[in-house]
């Protein structure tokens, strides 16, 4: 009974904070729509239903807490109080009051901070201002009633309901790392097969095709339990553009578009910190004041939009905001004083406002509980990029701004483009590499870094053996792979081009975290290890070196390194 009692609790945890999730979506809805009588009962629902399962549970405090949020609730639902946006505002901080209330999924609770008591006296006091106008009834109606006394619907075969399990996602990661030992194993399989000769060999490669194809829609299948809709993990958003609106004396509402689109469960929960610093920033530094939008002729109350799409194989996050934009004097200056750029007014506005993302760059003279430290979009640049993603900004005076964030489906397995250098193998992200070409003879040979000419374009190149201190001697002829992130791109010299093929992506030991221009680590179908390159880090690596051998050509523009 104790190891199905914490299974209870386990459930439970999980299914109260979707409710205390659904409960907050719902009293924002009902602060743009008062008069929405279909919110109020599912709001009443979802406090009765988290109620009387925290009360069965034996959780008291958790369930009279919520049992004085019921009777608020009843009171709106009644009309006897009206819904105004502080009222709604108290309901907001009930529903934080809860969450301190809810114990952990092992059952214990932790103490009642004092801001839960001053948070029910509040409720307390809103409840005894309404029984002047009516009192609550005693019985609901039939149609009204959530209680779990009712009978239960019967599920007819095949409703999805009977064929969902929850699954604990270490789980779905081991799983995963297994489908990946297994597709090393089959390429190691395939090497040794495609040696052997006669009729049984054919009909073993016939064999290890077949158990190729059920690897694939396995690893594929695998792929897609990790997968979770966006839509849920970004409507909680709201709250946050509402209450960080509020406390800066501006208005604005949050609107989610990201229709059924999925995202990797890994990826989900590592960006949580980058949308929070993003919409901060266009509340604080984008969204004006009501009466200096009314003055420009906008509506009082800013608008954000956070968009997600799916695009060539990534998964594309946009949060647009209908503020002031970005202001280009004020970047020039904090650019000159930092150094970042000797002349940034001949700086285009992409090259210019990536400058934003740079350690310490703020243009805010005063520090403020949300800007001023220079480190928000700093933390949104590197979390992005260590999940193989990237991070761009276009803004338009008076017109507002858009940040965009370009991320892979998945941090697992990626296409991999492999290279080699000496004797060593290298992976590069296939969605990274643009072209490859041959390096022009007069280059071939000697120097670390040099320039080639690309369509009336100057592209600085690096060779990999310099960057990893390869000691073999040099290839009679070597290649180029072009590779772009975020609208930089740079040439990477290497001896000889491998060809395509899906990798499992490791992370490297303790020891080897961190090293600049690497992501992780492959066991290749021979059984050696290829080393994962991190493009942006490559980028900001070759970017270092100051020793140009060649240079760059006056008459040329140069592909921006940044």
């Amino acid at each position: 009974m104790e190891v199905d009692r914490h299974l209870l609790l386990s459930i439970f945890v999980v299914e109260a904070d979707e409710q205390l999730g659904g409960i907050e979506e719902g009293l924002l809805e009902l602060e743009s729509n008062p008069d929405s009588p279909g919110t109020l009962k599912r709001l009443f629902r979802l406090i009765h239903t988290l109620k009387g399962t925290a009360n069965s549970l034996g959780f008291v405090q958790l369930s009279e807490f919520a049992h004085v949020v019921e009777s608020l609730m009843d009171r709106l639902r009644q009309r006897t109080l009206v819904i105004t946006p502080d009222r709604v505002s108290l309901l907001l901080r009930a529903v934080d009051s809860l969450r301190a209330l809810m114990p952990s999924p092992t059952g214990e609770s932790g103490d009642v901070p004092p801001t839960v008591n001053a948070v029910l006296d509040l409720l307390a006091t809103d409840i005894a201002s309404a029984a002047e106008h009516a009192a609550r009834p005693d019985d609901l109606s039939d149609d009204e009633n959530p209680t779990p006394a009712e009978p239960a619907r019967e599920t007819p075969p095949g409703d999805p309901a009977t064929h969902t399990l929850r699954v604990d996602v270490r789980r779905l990661d081991r799983l995963l790392d297994l489908a990946g030992e297994l597709t090393i194993a089959r390429e190691r399989l395939g090497r040794l097969l495609h040696k052997l000769e006669g009729a049984e060999a054919a009909s073993l490669r016939e064999a290890s095709w077949e158990v190729d194809l059920v690897s694939q829609e396995l690893q594929e299948q695998v792929m897609q339990l990790r997968m979770v809709p966006l839509a849920p993990t970004l409507r909680p958003y709201a709250r946050t553009v509402r209450d960080v609106a509020a406390s800066l004396g501006k208005r604005a509402r949050l609107d989610v578009q990201a229709g059924d689109v999925e995202l990797d469960t890994r990826l989900v929960e590592q960006l949580r910190a980058p949308l929070t610093h993003l919409i901060r920033n266009a509340l604080d530094h984008g969204i004006e004041l009501p009466e200096e939008r009314v003055a420009r002729g906008k509506e009082p109350c800013g608008q954000l939009v956070l968009r997600a799409l799916h695009d060539a194989g990534a998964t594309v996050l946009e949060l647009s905001d209908d503020g002031a934009g970005l202001d280009r004097a004020a970047i020039e200056q904090r650019a000159r004083e930092q150094r970042l750029a000797s002349r940034p007014e001949l700086l285009d506005d992409a090259a210019l406002y990536a400058l934003i993302f740079e350690p310490g760059f703020t243009t805010t003279q005063a520090v403020t509980e949300y800007s001023g430290r220079g480190v928000g979009l700093d933390v949104v640049r590197r979390t992005v990029e260590a999940l193989r993603g990237s991070v761009a900004v276009r803004s338009a005076p008076g017109a507002g701004t858009t940040f965009t964030l370009r991320l892979p489906l998945t941090l697992a397995i990626i296409d991999g483009f492999l290279v080699r250098a000496g004797e060593e193998t290298y992976v590069l992200p296939l969605d990274t590499v643009t072209e490859c070409l041959e390096l022009p003879t007069g280059q071939s040979t000697g120097t670390e870094r040099g320039m080639l000419h690309l369509r009336d374009r100057a592209l600085p190149y690096v060779r990999a053996r310099d960057l990893f201190g390869v000691s073999a001697p040099p290839a009679p002829r070597e290649n180029v792979v072009v590779l772009q992130h975020a609208g930089g791109q740079l040439g990477l010299a290497v001896d000889a081009l491998l060809g395509t093929q899906p990798v499992v992506l490791k992370p490297l030991g303790t020891v080897f975290q961190g090293l600049p221009g690497l992501a992780g680590s492959s066991v290749l179908g021979d059984g050696r290890v290829a080393l994962i390159l991190d493009i942006p880090g490559l980028l900001r690596l070759a970017h270092q070196r100051k020793s140009v051998s060649a240079p760059l050509s006056s008459d040329l523009p140069p592909v921006p390194l940044t």
